[in-house]
Order: structure tokens, then C-alpha cells, then sequence
């Protein structure tokens, strides 16, 4: 078992900067970002492998950055926060994975979320 509790999000205005942090009560292989925003399916931002590899999606790559602080935490760093970046997002962890993944079903554990708002 794995308990992931988010910190950080909120609201900022568009061209803004926002941090992340999720902490987990034990270690997990992938520990990785998703959001969802209302009347959307849930998709995947970033992904980290034992801190070591890293996977984003293609419409944050450049602008958001995930890291492994320690073994069991992870921060996901945006900058040049857009509109469309407005969703809730979800920490989430997979015990065992072989790659850093952006799919939800790699992974078993998964945070409560924290709100992000971007306003133009």
C-alpha cells in the first residue's frame, strides 16, 4: 500500500508558475502527475522512474518539470501555465513499472488531488 498526500496548485494567471509536491507513505518504482478537467477524461502530464527517467506529455514538455526530491517524493514544477492547464490533478504510483508511464492503468495508488487554475 501506498498513501500519496498532494500539496501545492491553487490559481494563477496565465504565463504563471505553480509547484506541486506529493509525499508517499512507501517507496514506489513510478510515481507520476495526471489531471482532469471537468468533462474530460483523465490524462497524463509526467512521469517519473526511480528517479532516474521521465516521460510528459507533449503539451507541457518544456514548461513543466518533474523531480524526485527523495525516495518516496516527487514535484512537478509548471512554469508558462496556460488556460488549458486549469484541472485537478492527481498524484499518482505504481509499486513496480518498467518505465516511466503516463497511462492511469500502470498505476495502483493514487492521491486525493489538488486544483490548478489558470485564468487568462
Amino acid at each position: 500500500q501506498v498513501q500519496l498526500v498532494e500539496s501545492g496548485g491553487g490559481s494563477v494567471q496565465a504565463g504563471g508558475s505553480l509547484r506541486l509536491s506529493c509525499v508517499g507513505s512507501n517507496y514506489a518504482q513510478c510515481m507520476g502527475w495526471f489531471r482532469q478537467a471537468p468533462g474530460k477524461e483523465r490524462e497524463g502530464v509526467a512521469s517519473d522512474y526511480v528517479g532516474a527517467f521521465t516521460e510528459y506529455a507533449d503539451s507541457v514538455k518544456g514548461r513543466f518539470n518533474i523531480s524526485r526530491d527523495n525516495a518516496n517524493t516527487v514535484t512537478l514544477q509548471m512554469n508558462s501555465l496556460k488556460p488549458e492547464d486549469t484541472g485537478m490533478y492527481y498524484c499518482a504510483a505504481a509499486v513496480i513499472c518498467s518505465w516511466p508511464s503516463l497511462s492511469p492503468s500502470v498505476h495502483n495508488f493514487w492521491g486525493q488531488g489538488a486544483q490548478v487554475t489558470v485564468s487568462s
